[in-house]
């Protein structure tokens, strides 16, 4: 793997290059035939591509390289913001000419989730509909806080299960983190209650959403038409509302075009937290959608409980910065091995 790194790291730099000048450029770490077997191995993978056949062979980085390559964030995040090289505004590219093309989940990875699934499956099958809803309502309760929690509120898993289950605000905290935190429940009793309204996805279910999250908060409901800026990171999304609109709906296109579930789920996961469309709210959005398709879909949802806050940012904000999905798609399985194995 280290010297596959090498010959990553040398294509980052000179692209289209041959495999004698990959040999050369690396000079005499290794062999001119482990050369040429790693480069199979990276063709294989995925990570790079190859133009010419035989002698005349080009080598460069291919759109799987940079959604996919894994990622030391201690590494990466030694650099500050202003250090980081980093692809500072959107990516036109992204969805029709990238991940419209690549599938983002390996065959080992479904593997796992679809038996995660079947676990899932079975255990619900022998719920009543009591025991189902009350299962659900716990990970609601969970989803509401941890995902409030990632975005700063400072309730408590405690004082949120008193405030969502007794109405009983905790002390010393604001209305509006009491606010964030009804609401979010009450959107996914939406969501719970109407499953088969986000089979497909659609602008107006993404807004009708939000609409329900920003209750009472002072945030504008529509999508925006002015910049808007992201702590940590120098990303800067879309600010012409005709262009966000437009990647809304490639998003939802993308999304409801995808046969696999666990996909439609990633993608809204990550593509609306991308795409920033609100002015607030637009990550707690992000996972409510995700968690609306796999309910729509009879998957079970994920409440991201066990997530490290600074840990989800920062797989974020590698995804805003290098479009890598990597560390991002970790979170997104483990946190469904964790649901499945830890609800219904």
């Amino acid at each position: 793997m280290e010297k596959q790194e090498l010959i990553l790291n040398y294509l980052k730099n000179y692209h289209l290059s041959s495999s004698k000048e990959i040999f050369e450029g690396l000079n005499a770490a290794c062999s001119y035939a482990t050369v040429k077997r790693c480069i199979s191995k990276l063709l294989s993978e995925g990570y790079i591509t190859q133009q010419g056949n035989a002698k005349n062979s080009r080598y460069a980085l291919s759109p799987r390289y940079n959604l996919f390559y894994p990622v030391d964030l201690d590494e990466y995040y030694s650099c500050e913001i202003d250090e980081r090289n980093i692809l500072a505004g959107y990516n036109f590219a992204l969805i029709p000419d990238v991940l419209g093309n690549i599938s983002l989940f390996s065959e080992e990875e479904l593997s796992l989730l679809g038996s995660w699934q079947g676990k899932f499956s079975k255990n619900i099958s022998q719920l009543s509909d009591f025991e189902y809803r009350k299962d659900m309502e716990r990970l609601a309760i969970d989803l509401s806080w941890k995902s409030s929690q990632i975005e700063g509120n400072t309730y408590s898993l405690l004082e949120t299960e008193r405030l969502l289950k007794d109405k009983q605000t905790a002390a010393g905290k604001t209305k509006e983190e009491a606010a964030m935190l009804l609401n979010h429940k009450a959107a996914i009793d939406f969501i719970v209650e109407n499953p088969d309204y986000f089979s497909l996805i659609t602008i107006a279910k993404i807004e009708k959403l939000h609409s329900i999250l920003i209750k009472e908060l002072g945030i504008d409901r529509y999508i925006r038409s002015r910049r808007v800026g992201i702590t940590g990171t120098n990303y800067r999304p879309l600010d012409n509302d005709f262009q966000i609109r437009e990647a809304l709906q490639q998003t939802c296109d993308l999304i409801d075009c995808r046969e696999n579930v666990f996909e439609k789920a990633l993608l809204a996961l990550a593509l609306l937290s991308y795409i920033q469309p609100f002015a607030d709210g637009n990550k707690r959005v992000a996972r409510l959608i995700s968690n609306a398709i796999l309910i729509a879909h009879k998957y079970c949802p994920l409440s991201f409980r066990t997530v490290d806050a600074v840990d989800y940012k920062k797989a974020m904000l590698l995804f805003y910065e290098q479009n890598n999905i990597s560390t991002f798609k970790q979170i997104f399985i483990s946190q469904f091995k964790f649901a499945v194995e830890n609800y219904f």
